[in-house]
């Protein structure tokens, strides 16, 4: 769920006709919904006429697809943050949730991102399917492999699976929680950096929660260990 800034280059009237029509799409889809939003709304609060909707997006579903995809970052960007075989576990885990809180410098538009995937989630269109298949998955099987080669496996199992989730829900918290965030400590997010803070503090988290589980299975092998000599 990590919405992207529009670029900062000079646009043509085209350009700008569209990107109107996709931000208001946006906010007015995450309100509403997309079976109670209106072509006429959508041309209406873009400044624009209804023609425009067909030219830039072929229909009303087509706009609804453009705003819940291509306001997002790319999965593959993402995981090129965390996936470098060279780079520590530190690194790799400032990579992943520094994915996880550039958006958040985006205010606005990040907040209407993530209504957009919470109104997915109750009110499907398929969109959310897809989502899991071609952006989340690959992003979790990717995370997965990283905890595989610093904690010295083979293969994941069960285990290195549920810690990936669990990392990966620090940073989806930041999120789906920041209204509950803003409400019981402001000064998370508004303080000068604080949101840069957010990454190395959340790699450190994470980096304990890999420690702990290293801790796990050399205790669970050793007592494995004990139990094979006694049978012995």
């Amino acid at each position: 769920m990590k919405c992207r800034q529009p670029g900062k280059h000079a646009r043509s009237d085209g350009e700008l006709t569209r990107e109107r029509l996709l931000h208001s799409a946006l906010a007015l889809f995450a309100e509403h919904g997309f079976a109670k939003t209106s072509t006429r709304q959508l041309a209406e609060a873009a400044g624009t006429n209804l023609a425009a909707i067909s030219y830039y997006f072929g229909d009303k579903a087509g706009l609804y697809r453009a705003a819940f995809t291509e306001l997002h970052g790319n999965s593959e960007d993402d995981m090129a943050r965390y996936v470098g075989v060279k780079l520590s576990l530190t690194q790799a885990l400032c990579g992943f949730f520094g994915g996880f809180v550039e958006p958040l410098k985006h205010g606005t538009l990040m907040k209407q991102c993530v209504k957009l995937h919470m109104r997915e989630l109750l009110e499907p269109t398929g969109l959310w399917a897809e989502e899991i298949n071609q952006g989340i998955k690959p992003m979790h099987d990717a995370l997965v492999q990283v905890l595989c080669r610093h904690l010295g496996l083979r293969r994941p199992d069960d285990e290195v699976q549920r810690l990936a989730v669990c990392i990966a829900a620090l940073g989806v918290h930041l999120h789906v929680g920041r209204d509950v965030t803003d409400a019981v400590a402001p000064q998370l997010h508004t303080k000068p950096h604080s949101l840069d803070r957010w990454v190395d503090r959340l790699a450190m988290y994470a980096e304990a929660m890999v420690a702990a589980e290293a801790a796990r299975r050399k205790t669970t092998e050793a007592a494995r260990g004990g139990a094979t000599k006694e049978k012995k």
